[in-house]
């Protein structure tokens, strides 16, 4: 679409631009929220590193994952590739992030950190992290559109890509925006998670209230991707396949939570 532009005779991507703005924004909301949980700025500064190192971590190697048939091929020439070609090949094929991967290790690197820093409330952190996300996630997928990668399927409606140059296999091909429209349906759960966390509804569950809605959009609207490099198992994606492991996670969660509470207040 417009994956790049000019400033200052540097080409600058339009990917990090939003994933960058979603941060800030993010970071905001996590901010007001920390504070209605007297979580101090510096503790907010140190959880959200070790969540980000933690979502670089297994994004990457959820990613690498999806392309291993690849990195076998590479390791089994190695003997026959120079030193420079050998990373390049590597890179291309371990240097992207999946989301899933990036939210896994996210919350991984908040359990960590609250296992070490005991006064912090491990269940609120998780909550905050999980309103965030979605948000983070909402300009991620915008810049997604304007770089042009986790296109569409082809569709009369839609856009047609005429300049894409770091991605030119999508251009002159009408696709629908299903970046666009996950876009929106991630910002409708922030809306919704932040109206639970605000009122105080299902506190210290909102991570896995999280885990049911996302991954049911996801799995859906994977119908409507039009890129096959993202790894696919008996006919489903791996992104699928996470959801419904997500999913089934967050359900069987809850109904534990639900069946101990029942049974603590019979007790009672």
């Amino acid at each position: 679409m417009f994956p790049t532009f000019e400033f200052l005779g540097r080409e600058i991507g339009l990917y990090g631009v939003f994933a960058v703005i979603g941060l800030l924004f993010s970071g905001f909301v996590a901010y007001r929220l920390c504070k209605k949980f007297d979580i101090s700025f510096d503790d907010m500064i140190l959880v959200m590193l070790t969540a980000l190192f933690g979502g670089f971590i297994i994004g990457h190697l959820i990613f690498a994952l999806t392309n291993i048939s690849e990195i076998i091929v590479i390791f089994r020439h190695i003997g026959e590739l120079w030193f420079k070609e050998f990373f390049v090949l590597l890179g291309t094929y371990i240097g992207g992030m999946v989301y899933y991967g990036g939210f896994i290790g996210g919350a991984l690197g908040i359990v960590v950190y609250t296992h070490f820093a005991k006064s912090l409330s491990r269940k609120h952190l998780l909550d905050i992290f999980a309103v965030v996300m979605p948000l983070f996630h909402a300009f991620g997928r915008i810049g997604c559109f304007f770089g042009g990668c986790c296109y569409g399927i082809e569709s009369e409606f839609g856009f047609t890509v005429t300049d894409n140059v770091l991605n030119p296999s999508i251009n002159g091909v009408n696709r629908f925006p299903v970046q666009l429209l996950e876009s929106v349906l991630n910002l409708l759960i922030f809306l919704f998670l932040l109206y639970l966390i605000k009122k105080e509804k299902f506190s210290g569950n909102l991570l896995y209230i999280y885990m049911i809605i996302y991954p049911i959009v996801r799995f859906f609207d994977e119908f409507l991707r039009g890129d096959s490099y993202r790894g696919f198992l008996f006919g489903l994606s791996t992104s699928q396949w996470i959801s419904i492991i997500l999913f089934v996670i967050g359900v069987t969660v809850l109904i534990i939570k639900k069946t101990q509470k029942s049974r603590a207040q019979e007790s009672t």
